[in-house]
């Protein structure tokens, strides 16, 4: 029921085709995009809870040492190639029919956090990049150092964006082209023989003191004549993977978050755990699961290697086919993958 003094609007790009029947645009309530039709605010509470009790996992995650593998060099960058290739964090370099993609640039430490693990290579090596995709706004995502980099080396590139993610873009590079795209539009900025589409994650959107949920967030669908790619974005588990099931069918490679999960009271509303990520790969009909949103960064509670071990533990017992875990830098190609 609308609360009193609750203003309610559907948002989208006009210029973009909605591929969901009847889908009248992102809800938003007093100009807060939701999830759904739910509106989500993490609690300053939940986050006090968080910093001002004992981890449980403590002892295991300081002597957890895991960082990801790095396969190091530039090989990857100028194959000609469909491939993927995991840069870190919910980065990576994806090319299909000629077209190369990055998404969700992050190539340099966070504010306050730093990378626990490199590049293969320097980021000024990454050319030849003719777009940048960003799932939301979240710092560890969308980085204005990283933007400013790509577009230096790479003038002709342009950036697939969530609705009122303009200004974030223009902040970083004032002259990088930008499309916004609400839930379940076609980006029409693609060549022939490739279509990006952007659809729902369940997450929000804060980089200020006065913006909450003020910039939409989302995934994406990397679509040719012969393959489905599935970009999650950040997400927690919600009815959203069984709509875009039910509009694209099977998904050949899902590129899916597994980190940043403990403690769940805080984590579960935003984040997948493995076990979550892997229901959603499995209701997504998916090929090749590829994680990612672990080891690069500390954003959380659980051990740094524990989202590795429970996927090959979750792989073992049979309850997902298609696990690949390469390491930063080594290319999947997908011609062997579909």
């Amino acid at each position: 029921m609308r609360q009193k003094n609750e203003t309610v609007r559907h948002l989208k790009n006009d210029k973009l085709d909605v591929v969901k029947p009847d889908f009248r645009g992102n809800k938003t309530i007093n100009g807060q995009f939701v999830n759904g039709g739910e509106l989500y605010t993490p609690k300053l509470s939940k986050v006090l809870r968080w910093k001002t009790s004992r981890n449980p996992q403590r002892d295991e995650k300081k002597s957890d040492n895991y960082v990801p593998p790095v396969s190091y060099g530039t090989d990857f960058i100028n194959s000609n190639k469909d491939m993927v290739v995991w840069l870190g964090h919910a980065t990576f370099l994806i090319r299909v029919n000629g077209l190369t993609m990055i998404t969700d640039p992050v190539f340099y430490d966070l504010p306050m956090i730093k990378r626990r693990i490199g590049l293969p290579c320097a980021p000024e090596q990454l050319t030849g990049i003719d777009m940048v995709l960003f799932s939301h706004g979240h710092r560890d995502h969308l980085d204005e150092r990283s933007i400013k980099t790509l577009y230096r080396h790479n003038p002709d590139l342009k950036a697939l964006a969530p609705l009122h993610a303009g200004n974030l873009l223009r902040s970083a590079e004032p002259n990088l082209p930008y499309q916004e795209a609400g839930w379940y539009q076609k980006f029409d900025l693609t060549p022939e023989g490739v279509e990006i589409y952007f659809l729902p994650a369940s997450h929000w959107h804060r980089r200020g003191m006065f913006d909450m949920n003020k910039v939409l967030w989302g995934s994406f669908l990397i679509k040719t004549p012969t393959l489905q790619l599935y970009f999650a974005g950040d997400t927690g588990y919600n009815g959203h993977f069984e709509e875009i099931e039910s509009l694209f069918g099977p998904m050949d490679v899902c590129l899916m978050p597994v980190g940043a999960y403990r403690p769940s009271f805080l984590m579960q509303k935003s984040h997948l755990n493995p076990h979550e990520a892997v229901r959603a790969y499995n209701v997504l009909r998916g090929g090749t699961f590829i994680p990612m949103h672990y080891g690069t960064f500390d954003l959380s509670d659980e051990p740094a290697g524990e989202p590795v071990r429970l996927l090959e533990q979750i792989a073992a017992s049979g309850m997902m086919t298609g696990l690949r875990i390469p390491a930063i830098g080594e290319p999947v190609l997908l011609q062997e993958l579909v």
